[in-house]
C-alpha cells in the first residue's frame, strides 16, 4: 500500500514535471527532484529525472530538430562533459548545501535584474566564454543533482531565442548530457530495480505531459514566454536557498 501511494505521488510530479519541460524547454528535474526527494530517496529521484529527460529531449528532437541551433547545443554539450565528473563527486561530498544555496543566490540575482533591469545581457552571436562558463556549471549540476537547466537558460535567454527555437535548441543538448549522465549514474551503482519500476509507470503520464506542453508552447510569444522562464527560474532559486538552509536535498 506504501508503494502505491508513494508510486500515486511519483507519476503527478513526473506529468507536472514533463509538462513544463515541453512548454518551456526545461525544468522538469528542478521540480521533479526537489519534489521527489520528499517521498524517495535522492539517489533514485535524480537518476529518474535523467531518464525522464532522455524520453523528453528524444521526442521533442524527433518532433522539432530543424528549431535546433546546432553550434549552441554542441559547444554547452562539450562544455558540461568537464563538469559532470565534479558533480559525481559532490553528489557524495559534504559541500552540496552550499553549492546549492549559491547556486539559488545566483539565479535570482540574474531574474531579478534580467526582469527589471533596462539593459538586459543580450548576446548577438554565440560567445564561447559565456557558453563554456554555463556549459560547465551545468554539467556540475547535472552530475550531482540532475538539475542541468539553470546555466542553459540563463545562455538561451541571453541569445534571445524565440519559444520553439529554446525549447528545440535545449533538447539538442538535453539528449546526450542526459544520457551521459546517466552511463554515469550507471558507473556509481544507482540504477536499480526500484528506479526501472518508476520510470517504466512513469512513461504514459510522461508523453501526456510533452504533447500537452508542446501546444502550449507554440502559442507563447517572445515578451510573454520570457517573462515566464525569469519568473519560473526566480522560484526555484528560492526555492534552492531555502532548502540549503533547511538542510534538505
Amino acid at each position: 500500500m506504501a508503494f502505491e501511494v508513494t508510486l500515486l505521488y511519483v507519476l503527478g510530479v513526473v506529468f507536472l514535471a514533463t509538462l513544463i519541460r515541453s512548454a518551456f524547454g526545461f525544468g522538469e528535474a528542478l521540480v521533479a527532484v526537489p519534489l521527489l526527494a520528499f517521498r524517495v530517496p535522492l539517489q533514485v529521484a535524480a537518476p529518474l529525472a535523467v531518464l525522464i529527460s532522455i524520453l523528453v529531449a528524444g521526442i521533442v528532437v524527433v518532433q522539432d530538430w530543424r528549431k535546433i541551433h546546432l553550434r549552441s547545443a554542441g559547444g554547452l554539450l562539450l562544455s558540461s562533459l568537464f563538469g559532470i565528473p565534479l558533480g559525481l563527486l559532490l553528489l557524495t561530498s559534504t559541500h552540496s548545501r552550499t553549492v546549492k544555496g549559491v547556486l539559488g543566490a545566483i539565479i535570482i540575482l540574474f531574474c531579478v535584474y534580467s526582469l527589471v533591469g533596462r539593459t538586459p545581457l543580450l548576446l548577438p552571436t554565440d560567445d564561447q566564454r559565456w557558453m563554456a562558463a554555463c556549459g560547465i556549471v551545468s554539467g556540475v549540476l547535472g552530475g550531482a543533482y540532475g538539475m542541468n537547466g539553470p546555466p542553459l537558460v540563463v545562455y538561451g535567454s541571453m541569445r534571445g531565442w524565440s519559444p520553439q527555437h529554446f525549447r528545440a535548441t535545449l533538447q539538442g543538448y538535453f539528449l546526450p548530457a542526459s544520457i551521459i549522465g546517466m552511463v554515469g549514474y550507471v558507473f556509481v551503482g544507482l540504477w536499480t530495480p526500484l528506479l526501472t519500476r518508476y520510470f517504466l509507470y512513469s512513461l504514459p503520464v510522461a508523453i501526456l505531459g510533452v504533447i500537452l506542453g508542446r501546444i502550449i508552447n507554440h502559442r507563447l510569444h517572445s515578451t510573454a514566454f520570457y517573462k515566464y522562464i525569469y519568473s519560473g527560474l526566480a522560484g526555484i532559486g528560492v526555492l534552492l536557498v531555502a532548502q540549503a538552509i533547511l538542510g534538505r536535498l
